[in-house]
């Protein structure tokens, strides 16, 4: 009986485990409205500009043909590369979000003309992938056909991350819509792999080759709550590096297991290496599911992890990847500047994992680097017009040397592999739902945007509002509105910068420490600021229209790397709020690599509306003569000179 009864405690404790490990939910993007400000206008952009003209690319180059082709509307034959039809759904995904933000019934009559195709290209059993289904199996050349069979070439043919994306376009458009459409063929598509892949007799053991089905069966199943999604994505995590389970991937481009994150089983990895958007999407899956049952083993393996690739591999941008070998991550601290790679889409995925892990663990510090990576290494990846890109990003340039896509050192519309510009079109209209989360009776602001939104905390509506010219000033106005005056915790995130921080660990440290209080009111008193584990937590009665005020300094900081980067040695950068400023030659009298930065000089800041979509410029003529514009916006006047780090002149 008593053994009876530790069991049942055992079981209780275990139920209670689970149950409290997923206390924080972010407040969906449906329930987040962005009216003026930054953000706003960068979202309009992305409805009104790039969306229409991703979606024209893809027409144009035939990865929406494909799809036609694929199931027998139309005839041809397979245009592009294997993994093309990864692209259509991002498009989907970011249009899905995109109705969420501003409802437009011409756009979501297109995506079900999309839907339509998208049927009819899908296999009776549920197997979707155009360029086998149009080709048949072949045994032609590995690298533009997908393998001989089904999964036979995993490492390569993209067959699981094409349907990861999809299964992320299907859950976004049934949010956006209510239709089943787009879920019954991402559902369908599931249920195949689940009866064809697992670790059950007749079944294949098969691990992605490019990571990201991972996260879309975790989103898969909190939206069907079907467990046997989650378990697949288990599966796929379980069976990275297990060599004794099934063979290692072969050596694409000659880089071995570790480009795919295979080299040793997961639990056993203590460095980020390999592939980085592949890596990242890899360790954003597994903060997910811990979120949902924790596992020791997987939990300090993804701290390990988080530590090693942010306070050793990360440039200043939130930027990852230094190598274009591979596009991988490189030895620690080893952050070259003017042929870094930083890949717009590791970008991407640098905020998708540092979200989960603060979902997972709560902790300010990782919502610190999404905010880093927001305002610079993601928002850098797209032009002020909205339909030119980058796909990689370094940090200086000479104006001549080309990025690698055979575009010179300049921004471009579309390139043959388009992940990069369709990841920024999917991620920038879901950005609103980044903004708020609740954990138990608390209510959390992660990010300052012009916004308004509706949500509940113990049952009651509670109306909460921002005004702010957030990042060109620090000023923040909340004005918390519960249905009925209720008792709650609101959490203010402090922002890293605003506490003398540039990023978690000591990869870039400021010059100067030295930060002034945070002025806060409430009502209009003054209300001692303080901060704890990097939120002010306010724990009042609150009643309708109570306000909240911020002040955050906003000085002009010179930020330096640590001392195992060679390539940034006696060198400096400079921000202002969580914005990463550099010189064009444009700026600077056709000169930025050679610029300086005295120790004692001054910069004052300007905002200047007409300028590059509207921001805030830095000039000195004090000690030397120097324009500096945010990093995010170079590139937009064509091919010049352009540095983040300036050597510190006398």
């Amino acid at each position: 009986m008593i053994k009876y009864c530790k069991l049942i405690l055992l079981l209780f404790l275990t139920q209670i485990s689970f149950a409290q490990n997923n206390p924080i939910t972010s407040v969906p993007l449906k329930d987040v409205k962005l009216h003026q400000g930054f953000w706003h206008e960068k979202l309009e952009t992305g409805r009104t500009v790039m969306i229409p003209h991703v979606f024209q690319e893809c027409e144009e180059t035939g990865r929406i043909d494909n799809f036609a082709v694929a199931g027998g509307l139309k005839k041809g034959v397979f245009h592009g590369t294997r993994f093309d039809d990864s692209d259509v759904f991002k498009v989907v995904e970011g249009a899905a979000y995109s109705l969420q933000n501003h409802y437009d019934p011409k756009l979501d009559h297109y995506l079900d003309s999309l839907i339509v195709l998208f049927a009819a290209a899908q296999e009776p059993d549920g197997y979707l992938y155009t360029i086998r289904t149009i080709n048949k199996d072949t045994t032609g050349s590995y690298d533009w056909i997908a393998g001989p069979t089904r999964y036979s070439f995993e490492n390569g043919s993209h067959e699981l991350y094409i349907v990861g994306h999809l299964y992320e376009a299907a859950v976004a458009h049934y949010q956006a819509t209510g239709k089943k459409t787009l879920l019954d063929i991402a559902t369908k598509n599931a249920d195949h792999l689940v009866r064809t892949i697992g670790p059950k007799p007749g079944q294949m053991i098969v691990v992605p080759g490019h990571e990201e089905i991972e996260i879309a069966l975790v989103k898969f199943y909190r939206t069907t709550n079907k467990k046997e999604y989650l378990d697949l994505a288990h599966f796929f995590v379980d069976m990275r590096g297990r060599s004794d389970k099934r063979p290692l991937f072969l050596d694409e481009h000659r880089l071995g297991p570790s480009y795919f994150q295979d080299q040793k089983p997961v639990v056993k990895q203590t460095e980020a290496v390999g592939h980085a958007v592949r890596a990242q999407y890899l360790y954003a899956a597994i903060a997910d599911m811990l979120t949902i049952e924790d596992d020791p083993q997987y939990s300090q393996a993804i701290h390990k992890l988080w530590d090693d690739a942010t306070t050793k591999k990360q440039y200043i941008t939130g930027g990852v990847g230094a190598r274009a070998d591979g596009e991988a991550f490189d030895a620690a601290y080893v952050l070259p500047n003017d042929n870094a790679y930083a890949e717009t889409c590791s970008a991407v995925a640098n905020l998708i994992w540092n979200h989960k892990m603060f979902l997972y663990t709560g902790e300010s510090k990782y919502m610190d680097v999404f905010e880093r990576t927001l305002y610079n290494g993601f928002l850098g990846g797209m032009s002020v017009s909205g339909n030119e890109f980058f796909y990689v990003n370094p940090m200086a340039s000479n104006g001549i040397n080309d990025f690698g896509h055979g575009f010179g050192a300049t921004r471009h519309e579309w390139f043959a592999c388009a992940c990069c510009p369709t990841n920024v079109t999917r991620f920038l209209p879901s950005l609103p739902g980044y903004v708020y989360a609740t954990k138990a009776n608390e209510l959390l602001v992660n990010l300052f945007m012009d916004s308004e939104s509706e949500l509940k905390v113990n049952n009651n509506a509670v109306k909460i509002n921002q005004k702010t010219n957030y990042p060109w000033d620090g000023n923040i106005k909340i004005t918390v509105s519960p249905a009925k005056s209720a008792s709650f915790p609101l959490s203010i995130r402090i922002p890293g910068w605003a506490n003398g921080q540039a990023i978690p660990g000591d990869l870039y440290t400021y010059q100067d420490k030295q930060v002034k209080p945070i002025t806060l009111t409430i009502n209009g008193k003054t209300t001692p600021a303080t901060i704890e584990n990097g939120y002010i937590k306010l724990n009042r009665q609150w009643k309708s229209g109570d306000v909240v005020t911020l002040a955050l300094d906003m000085p002009v900081r010179k930020v330096i790397a640590n001392e195992n980067i060679k390539t940034d040695k006696g060198k400096v950068a400079i921000e202002r709020g969580p914005v990463l400023y550099c010189a064009e030659g444009k700026d600077n009298n056709g000169k930025a690599l050679s610029m300086t930065i005295a120790p004692n000089q001054l910069f004052t800041s300007e905002y200047q509306k007409d300028f590059l979509g509207g921001l805030t410029v830095l000039k000195s003529n004090d000690a030397k003569s120097a324009v500096l514009i945010p990093y995010y916006a170079w590139a937009n006047r064509g091919a010049n000179e352009m540095t983040i780090w300036f050597d510190e002149g006398k």
